[in-house]
């Protein structure tokens, strides 16, 4: 089964790194989050890969260009007028990765119509580029697959930064002043979804936004499943988050991380 990554959004709200760079290549750990996105469904057997880019693209397919060369131990061989490369040990996964140009300005959906070509007729993952999460991803798929809809997406309770007000509505009384808790908030999509083909012909081109109007119709029709996670999830949006995620990565205790080092 194929895994479409999003990522060729401009990343604004994270200028100080995207200027330069697509938001899914800014690194966590000195990886990539797009590659930390990778491992979480790589480490449950899902190695086929369809990065759907944009914004300075050119960045994402240099990065798998160069992929093998730099996770494996080489030598250089210029002696006697050589020019040969050995290689001594390699790391490098066991991906197939396709990176398409979806176009600069294509919306979310629009992103995903452009690739069809390589999706087929065949169910398919889809997800953001920029959030990680310790999200069960065999369980994802069991959970689509038992419900039989057209869209399976993760949804996550995000919380909400303040505390709470019970406001009477006729009067504005505050009948009760808390503290958050984790019960607090709504569901949000998180992105690692579960789609079947016939999904694609809910998107009608380049304008469209998968958020808006596909998602909107599927709920509509009662084809939308939300598998609820409750574990960790982060999207990296700010450079703030991105700061959170790289402590949590530096002190070893990143929950997404759900794969083992070789």
């Amino acid at each position: 089964m194929k895994v479409l990554i999003l990522a060729g959004g401009f990343g604004t709200r994270i200028s100080e790194e995207s200027q330069f760079k697509p938001k899914p290549m800014i690194e966590i750990g000195g990886r990539p989050i797009l590659w930390h996105i990778m491992k979480i469904y790589s480490a449950y057997g899902f190695n086929d890969f369809i990065i759907l880019a944009g914004y300075k693209q050119h960045v994402i397919k240099e990065y798998f260009a160069d992929y093998f060369l730099h996770t494996s131990d080489v030598t250089f061989d210029f002696t006697n007028g050589k020019n040969e490369v050995i290689v001594h040990r390699t790391a490098s996964e066991k991906w197939k990765v396709t990176v398409v140009d979806t176009g600069l300005n294509t919306m979310t959906g629009g992103r995903v119509k452009r690739v069809s070509e390589y999706i087929g007729k065949e169910p398919f993952m889809l997800t953001y580029g920029d959030g990680v999460g310790d999200i069960d991803i065999s369980a994802l798929y069991k959970f689509h697959k038992e419900g039989g809809k057209l869209v399976t997406m993760t949804a996550y309770n995000a919380g909400q930064r303040f505390g709470v007000l019970d406001i009477d509505g006729k009067t504005g009384a505050v009948n009760e002043f808390r503290e958050k808790t984790s019960g607090d908030g709504n569901m949000i999509n998180i992105g690692f979804m579960v789609c079947e083909p016939g999904f694609l012909e809910y998107i009608e081109g380049d304008d469209t936004v998968l958020e808006k109007s596909p998602l909107e119709r599927v709920a509509k029709e009662g084809k939308l499943l939300a598998y609820r996670h409750r574990g960790f999830w982060k999207c990296m949006d700010t450079a703030r988050e991105r700061e959170q995620l790289e402590t949590l990565w530096a002190q070893g205790g990143a929950p997404w991380k759900v794969w083992e080092d070789r």
